[in-house]
This record gives C-alpha cells, sequence and structure tokens, in this order.
C-alpha cells in the first residue's frame, strides 16, 4: 500500500506579515497531482491543518476546496486535529465527510477505532491520535500524571489492544501530533508543554509498522517505521535550512517500509544573513540571495542610519532586521535575547529569583510552586482553546 505522510499545513498563516495563501493552495495542487502521479492509496494528515482554532475564512475555503479534491480523486485521507487545531472545529461533519473517503480524527476516545484501507494483501489498520494536551484528557486514558508520555502510552495501549483482536497479518499505521525524543525543533512550533516534559521517547509506538508524526517542521526520519514529514512550507527563518519535503511511503505485504522524500513547491528561498551593514550592502558574494527573503543580523556597535530602507535597496524581500552588537563576551551591555538564548521559562524565573534574592535561588518546593505556575497558564490557555 503506497501511502503520501504530510502534516503541519498550519492554513491560514502567514510569513512575517507575508501572506502564504497563494503558496498553500501551490502545495496543496502539488499533494493532489503527487496523489494522481505517484498511485497513491491513502493521505495521511498528521495535525495542525490550521495554523488557529478559529481559521480566517480564506483559510477554510481552501480546506473546503482541497478535501473536494482528494474525494474527487477516489483516494482516503486521514487526518488528525493538532494542537493549534480546535479539534471540536476541525471534527464538525465528520460522519459525513467520511463517507466521501476523508477520515477525520479529532476525538481522543476514538483512537482506538482505525480506518481501514484493503489491498491486495489484506487490511490496512489506520489509527488516528489526535493531538492529547494531558491536562484535558488524562481522566478520559485513566493516568495519575498529566504527562504526555502517560496519556500517549495509554492511548497506545488501547491501539495495541485493537490490533491484536484483529486478523492475523492485519498491517498497522499511527497518526499522532508529539514531540518525539530524538526530533529537532525549529522556533516556528508552538511549545506544548512546561520545561521540556513535552517529549516521549519513540518507543511509545512499539508493535505498529509505521508511524506518521506531525508536529516538529522539519522532516526526520526517527528509524525507518517512525517519521516527521515536517511542514510543507517554512514558517520562521529558523528552517532556512530546511528541505520541505512529504514522505512516499510503501507499505509491503508483511508491513515493511519503503519511503521515499517528494519535495514540496518552494515559494521563495530564505537567507539569513550577518554582519555590519556596510558589508551586507558591498559583499558580493550574497548577490545570489537578491530574490530571497532575508533576515538580516547587523552587528554595527552603533545602530546605523534608515537601515531597513537601505537593505531593501538591495534586498527587495528583506522581512525581518535585528541588531546584535558585535561585542566582548564580559561586556554588560551584551544583549538581553542573547543572555536568554536556549532557557526556558522555568530557567528564567529561577534567574530572576536568584537575582533578586542576592544569588540564592528557589529550593525544591518554590521551583515547583513555579513549574505549577507555568503549567496553570498552559493549560488554561488550552482550554480556551477548546472552547473557542
Amino acid at each position: 500500500m503506497r501511502l503520501l505522510h504530510t502534516s503541519d499545513w498550519h492554513l491560514g498563516r502567514s510569513f512575517h506579515r507575508v501572506s502564504l495563501l497563494d503558496a498553500q493552495a501551490a502545495f496543496l495542487d502539488h499533494v493532489v497531482a503527487t496523489v494522481r502521479e505517484r498511485d497513491v492509496d491513502a493521505v495521511l494528515v498528521a495535525g495542525d491543518v490550521y495554523d488557529r482554532a478559529v481559521p480566517p475564512l480564506a483559510a477554510v475555503e481552501l480546506f473546503d476546496r482541497a478535501l473536494h479534491r482528494l474525494a474527487a480523486a477516489g483516494v482516503p485521507t486521514v487526518m488528525i486535529s493538532g494542537n493549534h487545531d480546535s479539534a471540536r472545529r476541525l471534527g464538525v461533519g465528520a460522519g459525513l465527510i467520511g463517507r466521501a473517503g476523508v477520515h477525520l480524527r479529532t476525538d481522543p476516545a476514538g483512537c482506538a477505532e482505525p480506518v481501514l484501507l484493503t489491498d491486495k494483501y489484506g487490511d490496512v489498520a489506520c489509527y488516528g491520535l489526535p493531538y492529547l494536551e494531558p491536562s484535558l484528557v488524562r481522566g478520559d486514558f485513566g493516568v495519575e500524571r498529566a504527562r504526555h508520555e502517560s496519556v500517549l502510552g495509554a492511548a497506545m495501549d488501547r491501539v495495541r489492544a485493537d490490533l491484536a483482536g484483529r486478523p492475523a497479518g492485519t498491517r498497522s499505521v499511527v497518526l499522532a501530533h508529539a514531540f518525539v525524543t530524538g526530533g529537532a525543533p525549529s522556533a516556528s512550533e508552538r511549545d506544548i508543554a512546561v520545561g521540556g516534559v513535552a517529549s516521549v521517547p519513540a518507543a511509545v509506538f512499539g508493535g505498529v509498522d509505521y508511524v506518521a508524526l506531525g508536529h516538529l517542521h522539519g522532516a526526520q526520519r526517527l528509524s525507518d517505521r517512525v517519521r516527521y514529514s515536517g511542514s510543507p512550507l517554512a514558517y520562521s527563518f529558523s528552517e532556512a535550512q530546511h528541505r520541505k519535503s512529504m514522505w512516499l511511503v510503501d507499505l509491503g505485504p508483511a508491513g515493511e517500509v519503503a519511503a521515499e522524500r517528494l519535495d514540496c513547491p518552494v515559494p521563495r528561498p530564505l537567507a539569513r544573513i550577518r554582519g555590519t551593514l556596510d558589508a551586507l550592502l558591498e559583499d558580493q558574494g550574497l548577490a545570489r540571495h537578491g530574490e530571497a527573503w532575508i533576515e538580516a543580523t547587523l552587528t554595527d556597535a552603533v545602530r546605523p542610519r534608515e537601515p531597513m530602507a537601505r537593505l531593501l535597496a538591495r534586498f527587495p524581500h528583506t522581512l525581518s532586521l535585528l541588531f546584535d552588537p558585535d561585542r566582548p563576551d564580559g561586556d554588560p551591555a551584551a544583549s538581553y535575547a542573547r543572555r536568554l538564548q536556549g532557557r526556558s521559562d522555568q530557567q528564567v524565573a529561577e534567574d530572576f529569583v536568584a537575582h533578586v534574592r542576592g544569588g540564592c535561588g528557589p529550593d525544591a518546593e518554590e521551583r515547583a510552586v513555579l513549574r505549577g505556575a507555568f503549567e496553570h497558564v498552559r493549560v488554561d490557555d488550552a482550554v480556551r482553546e477548546v472552547a473557542r
């Protein structure tokens, strides 16, 4: 069976205030063309269909057109909700839409109810695990701790139990939206937990033939059977070196996996350039970036006059301008952003406590209070997203 694995469409998202709707439409054209040209048997979309819980009308219309075209192609599509989606909104009409071959999996209670796909070798049970916010679903799965590994583990136990009751030789596919240990994140994914506890080991997904992951925006192979497709477009300059693609997966008669990486259309390349303003304007080696979207970091000791206007004269698609003056490491004027780079909210808060108490950082009980406060804010945000 031939599967096309994609994820993280983020329909409706812009790139530094530049609309990406045309580029997203071109990507969906590419998906439909690939389905037809490469004899795809099923399309897998591993979450974050939309960029926010209440997407703009133009994004909804784009999604609607895509569903109609995939249904018209006669190829089943299995799709789950991600942490950016409103599961309840995305799942409206799922029963009716499923009759057209587009299977929306947005309800955690249905994680062990597969879409059954069939080829000449028998059935493929395709399980959709929507994004599982631990604090909201821990009761549904009967787990004590609100941790991603706990709820995903419980969901996968249900999947394996269902699979064990099916005829011998039934192959299996799982779609999930999660941060799996070993994956490389970028700056454009929304954090799904406090203090790094979002990550789950790949072993959670043991016992199935292929795991189609979403959430991380870079295409990655964690193992032959566990892969991220990544987002089809770049959504931050941290993705400048990404090769945007989809996985074309051939699932053999005994569950063997062979995967081919298919490139996605690139609306415009990204480039990150760094140096003094004069150096950037004069460097002939940068001419190759004339048509790229540019993030420029200026290292001038003193902020130059009209830097954006001067950059635009040479690089007409400059979108982001940052300032990071070159200073000795011990200089007290070193940028605040540099001092915070790579530090979590929890670590920043603990550093602040140490600062105001003359170097005495929080004890274990105080760290737990801080962790609980951040968790409370995150869960509040998640509840509001679900309610919208």
